[in-house]
């Protein structure tokens, strides 16, 4: 099956050679000729005074130092702030920045697939893929925050993309440096502070339209449409606990909740993280686990649920060389659980109960300030249910199972470090359950190989 996907992916880059080539060219001619010395100052940098490379190799992987701004509220600031005290000068009233830390992004993209799907082409462009603005920083002492607002040509409308506003302190406890915060978000793992949970996790974008496996396990899935509180600490920058708990929060849909709510959260979804790190010299790991238990209504906000509880496990090392090059290894594996009695009761599943299983890994190489290269894995399996996975062009199963496997490889060049161009392709061996004719209409795991050329631009 490898020799096959390296066959097929010869030949789809032997087909798109000319096409691929001016692209390549066009990036790196351009990039040769404007690469400057000093670097553009988005955001975060603005507020800090510091260049991006103190937070990230690349964006979004975060370095020690920007992982600790993270779990520090985001209030790190050298900037000045206007102040106010009380009549008796006892309290400070008022700390905000004058400046507050405002930017935005834009993204386009191009996507290639291995065969097109029945009725369109094979070939994708996206301009603008999407516009985000965001609001970020210290907002008063010990609290501050990061608002995205997107907007997707897909989707043609703008919406909340991610929010985690924190408070942070710190004390003592044995002697010992204790950080301690809590968090308010729209999606779990995204206060997380390691490249290896779902939301900040390897690839960290893909295409859109292109074909992708039809089953993920339910942290996967809960990507906005939720709110969540949380409290985590950080003890002697070595053990990190949090917990946090979650509700639906859907947008464009009716308040108070009622029937025409979808996928809704039965009271609430408990999440929990535990994680050890530890840095020696240019090295660094991090070993630990988390997860989730959701009770869900397919349809409205009474009646049976299906029930899902995920427990995964990751691990993060970091090596940086002399030259300032650094190599990263991520991984990551979720387990669920699936109690399927609504769906089941509906028709929609010949199980009442499944597993899913997800496994993530990827190896990255960040040449010092200008490029990167990554190369990652990817596994889904889990029980065969011919209801949940049934035949149908492209996105079916024909042996009625989720199992999709393949490997992603990614180049990216930075030029300045809020600017990137990557180039990304990903290999199937198997999806949605085979690797051949696995939807039952002819189509090979193959045929969806996917080419993407993104370019990202923040300001």
């Amino acid at each position: 099956m490898e020799s096959n996907s390296f066959t097929n992916f010869v030949r789809v880059i032997s087909e798109r050679k000319s096409k691929l080539s001016f692209l390549l060219s066009t990036v790196a001619v351009f990039i040769l000729l404007t690469a400057p010395s000093s670097y553009a100052i988005p955001n975060f940098a603005r507020q800090t005074n510091l260049s991006c490379n103190y937070c990230h190799y690349t964006f979004p992987q975060l370095t020690s130092f920007g992982r600790m701004f993270k779990l520090n509220g985001y209030t790190t600031t050298y900037i000045a702030n206007l102040e106010a005290v009380s009549p008796d000068s006892q309290r400070a009233t008022l700390k905000i920045p004058q400046n507050f830390a405002f930017g935005a992004f834009v993204t386009s993209s191009f996507t290639s697939v291995s065969k097109p799907i029945p009725g369109t082409d094979d070939r994708f462009v996206l301009s603008p893929e999407e516009i985000s603005v965001f609001l970020s920083g210290e907002i008063s002492p010990k609290i501050g925050g990061y608002v995205q607002l997107s907007y997707a040509q897909s989707d043609g409308a703008i919406g909340l993309d991610m929010l985690d506003i924190r408070y942070a302190n710190h004390t003592n406890l044995g002697g010992k440096d204790l950080l301690y915060g809590l968090t308010l978000n729209n999606m779990p793992t995204t206060e997380d502070p390691w490249n290896t949970t779902p939301v900040w996790g390897f690839p960290y974008f893909s295409s859109e339209p292109a074909p992708v496996p039809a089953a993920s396990t339910y942290l996967q899935m809960a990507m906005g449409g939720v709110a969540g509180l949380g409290a985590y600490a950080l003890y002697n920058k070595l053990i990190y606990a949090n917990v946090a708990v979650y509700h639906s929060s859907p947008a464009g849909v009716s308040y108070p909740p009622d029937s025409t709510w979808m996928r809704s959260i039965k009271g609430l979804a408990p999440y929990w993280r535990l994680a050890v790190q530890h840095q020696w010299g240019s090295q660094y790991l991090e070993v630990g686990t988390f997860g989730i238990f959701s009770s869900i209504y397919p349809m409205g906000i009474s009646g049976t649920t299906n029930k899902y509880t995920d427990v995964g496990f990751d691990a993060q090392f970091e090596s940086t060389n002399d030259n300032g090059g650094s190599w990263i290894f991520h991984a990551a594996y979720i387990t669920e659980k699936q109690n399927l009695d609504a769906t089941y009761k509906a028709g929609g599943s010949v199980n009442t109960s499944n597993t899913l299983n997800s496994l993530k890994m990827d190896l990255s190489y960040n040449f010092p300030e200008w490029a990167s290269l990554t190369a990652g894995y990817f596994n889904v399996s889990g029980s065969g249910d011919s209801g949940l996975y049934a035949p149908g062009a492209v996105t079916g199963s024909l042996s009625g199972k989720p199992n999709s496997s393949g490997e992603i490889f990614q180049l990216t060049f930075l030029p300045w470090m809020n600017t990137q161009f990557a180039v990304q392709y990903t290999v199937y061996n198997t999806f949605n359950g085979s690797g051949s004719n696995y939807d039952g209409s002819g189509r090979n795991a193959s045929d969806n190989n996917t080419l993407y050329i993104k370019g990202w631009l923040a300001f």
